[in-house]
This record gives C-alpha cells, structure tokens and sequence, in this order.
C-alpha cells in the first residue's frame, strides 16, 4: 500500500462514521503530524477516574509472526497492555477503516515515548490462506511507523485450522461471502478490537464505532494508572 492509499484511507476513516466524536487529522503514512483535538459530544473522562473490571482471560492459539516464527499467542498477549484487532489484508470494507483509527491511535501513544516499552498493537489476519506472513509483513510496512511508538506486529496461523480456535475463543464471526464480486472482500465478518492487560486478560472490547484513538488511549492510561 503506496503513502498516498494509506493517507486516503485515513481520509475515509474520519468522515460520516466519526460523527459521534470525530478524530485526529489525517496524516501521511509513517509521517504523525498533529490534528485538531477531537470534539466529542461528551468529555473523555480523565484517566484512572473510571475502572476497567476483567472481562475474561484473552485465550492463546498457534500463530505465525512476520518473519514466519511460530509462536503461541497468548505469549505474545504478555507483559504489555495489548490493542488486539482480527482483519485480513483483502479487505476493502471494515478492516481498512480499523486499520487507519489504529494507525492513528499508534502515532498518538507515540507522542509519550514511556509507553513505548508498555503497549503494543497485534492485528491477527482471519484469511491465512491468503495472508502467509510475507503478505502480513508487506501489510506491516505499509501501516506501520518506521521507528517510534510502540510495536505493531501482524501475525497470521498457517490454516484454518489453528486459527479456528482462536476465533471461537474471541467470539470473532466470519463466513465466507456468497457474493464472488463483492468488492468489500471475501469474507463476511463484524470487527472487533481488544483490550487486553499485561496480565492477559481482556479489559474492554471497542466495535468500530468505538475504536477511536483518544477514547482507547484513555482506556490504556487508566490500565497503567491500576
């Protein structure tokens, strides 16, 4: 994906689904430029004034980083507080629009360098035939900052097998779409992104119209605040 696809994406990204809060600019890809603050409807409440009770443990799987490693996830989902996201690289629908807010929520945490070590992005891909880690490694650079902020890593399973269990653990529906020229994708599926503790355990669920990069780093300061 060139700079200019990922900055029209993120284009998208901030018009009639943001109404309810609005967003950051938009900015070049891997190039943060600051935006207006975000005018929401209702004031994001301060960090650490609100709790973020356990939801429930976040299940590990067999997946394969970038560089092909196997790994189990749930090793992955530790030590750091974690933004948790399933999408799948062909995906012209849902998964972009996700893509472009967390692209965004890692240039904002990105201004606080003491989070570097402390959080981390990992997006899972629910098309393994498909997204091979080579493919998640392309997907990676083009989404990704080069250096600064905290580590976003794109991981994938080698089949449907191993991913199978993992999407039953998260709740994450997908089915195959019936309609072969559908240009949104192959794929039918809702999206969900998690939250999840350097303990492992799930702390909030955000569906895109939720998944707003201030609202989550909110959330994420509150958890380093416990």
């Amino acid at each position: 994906m060139s700079s200019i696809l990922r900055s029209t994406v993120v284009a998208v990204v901030v018009s009639p689904l943001l109404v309810w809060s609005g967003m950051t600019a938009a900015h070049e890809a891997h190039d943060h430029a600051s935006g207006p603050a975000a005018g929401y409807a209702f004031p994001l409440p301060e960090p650490g004034s609100y709790r973020l009770p356990p939801l429930r443990f976040a299940s590990g799987g067999s997946v394969l980083k970038q560089d092909g490693d196997p790994v189990d996830l749930g090793a992955l989902l530790r030590d750091r507080i974690t933004v948790f996201s399933f999408i799948y690289t062909r995906c012209a629908d849902l998964c972009p629009l996700a893509t472009a807010r967390l692209a965004q929520f890692q240039d904002l945490a990105a201004e606080d360098p003491a989070l570097d070590e402390k959080l981390q992005l990992l997006s899972i891909s629910f098309d393994p035939d498909h997204d091979t880690p080579k493919v998640m490694a392309e997907y990676a650079s083009a989404w990704s900052r080069p250096e600064g902020g905290p580590e976003w890593l794109f991981i994938t399973t080698s089949g449907s097998g191993a991913l199978a269990p993992i999407l039953k653990a998260y709740d994450q529906a997908v089915d195959v779409n019936p309609d072969a020229a559908d240009p949104t994708g192959g794929l039918n599926h809702v999206l969900r992104a998690f939250l999840i503790d350097a303990g492992g355990a799930i702390r909030n669920v955000y569906s895109l119209d939720f998944l707003d990069p201030e609202l989550v780093l909110t959330d994420v300061r509150t958890l380093l605040l416990e």
